[in-house]
């Protein structure tokens, strides 16, 4: 055999011993006799492989719903195969841990868990929200799980936390929107400017930015030269914001206006018709 073979044959039998040995890691662990029998014993060596192994905690984790479905355990097992996924935090895995927590829900309404499994629904959309100038439907479906969160479980402390993730959601959605019709404004497309912003003030009243949002409404009626349109807008920005770096700026618009009323001629009176 020449040294060319040689080492051709020696690359080939180290390829299959590794291919052989990859088939081995890849193999699913067997669980123990001893184990099997005894839900608690199962879930207590799923615990050991939570942070460690995903894979091989949800082996131990499945094998409790499948043979104890009525435990104690089982409860504990289903939570804990969603929370294995949610932690993981991928998109992929988020959707599955969604999927998982949903299912707890179904399996065990009454459960003291179920408004924590609730609440975990909408933080697998809270958790990938994209900023305000990319698709919100993340923020959303959110919003939809986390209000479901305040109206099933009132009184829980999942809900307290909702309510402080509902004001989140829906300032940015809010700031979504307000971007979009500020974009229109800057283009002076002045309708549909207007159109977004008044979806803001009607759907989202508690924005931050509602100052800006006063100055930006008033001004594209300004320009649009809708001038009895504008005026409300602005003032109610002097009285409300007094301290809003807008202020100046709709006080020189509000001059402005009354300047164009004044030179504006009254409309002509109808003739009074002879009876």
């Amino acid at each position: 055999m020449t040294t060319m073979k040689r080492t051709l044959t020696l690359v080939l039998i180290a390829a299959l011993a590794l291919a052989g040995g990859g088939c081995r890691g890849a193999k699913k662990p067997e669980i123990a006799p001893e184990l099997a029998t005894s839900d608690e014993a199962l879930f207590k060596e799923a615990e050991k492989y939570l942070k460690k192994d995903r894979e091989r905690a949800r082996l131990y984790l499945r094998q409790i719903i499948d043979s104890f479905p009525k435990s104690f355990y089982a409860q504990r097992a289903q939570l804990a195969i969603a929370d294995t996924y949610f932690s993981a935090g991928d998109e992929g895995n988020m959707i599955l841990a969604a999927t998982e927590y949903r299912q707890f829900i179904s399996l065990y309404p009454y459960s003291p868990s179920a408004s924590y499994a609730q609440y975990q629904v909408a933080m697998c959309f809270f958790k990938k929200i994209l900023k305000p100038g990319r698709d919100q439907q993340k923020a959303v479906q959110a919003l939809t799980e986390f209000k479901r969160v305040t109206t099933t479980y009132p009184q829980t402390e999942e809900a307290e936390n909702a309510r402080a993730k509902i004001k989140e959601c829906e300032e940015r959605l809010a700031q979504h929107t307000f971007n979009i019709g500020f974009h229109y404004y800057r283009v002076k497309a002045f309708k549909a400017a207007t159109q977004r912003l008044t979806e803001v003030l009607t759907t989202y009243p508690f924005f931050s930015g509602l100052d800006r949002l006063y100055f930006v409404m008033g001004d594209a009626y300004f320009q649009w030269a809708k001038i009895d349109q504008a005026g409300p807008f602005l003032t109610k920005l002097i009285t409300d914001y007094p301290k809003s770096k807008y202020v100046k700026k709709a006080e020189e618009i509000l001059r402005k206006i009354e300047i164009i009323k004044a030179k504006t001629p009254p409309p002509a009176k109808e003739p009074v018709k002879k009876t």
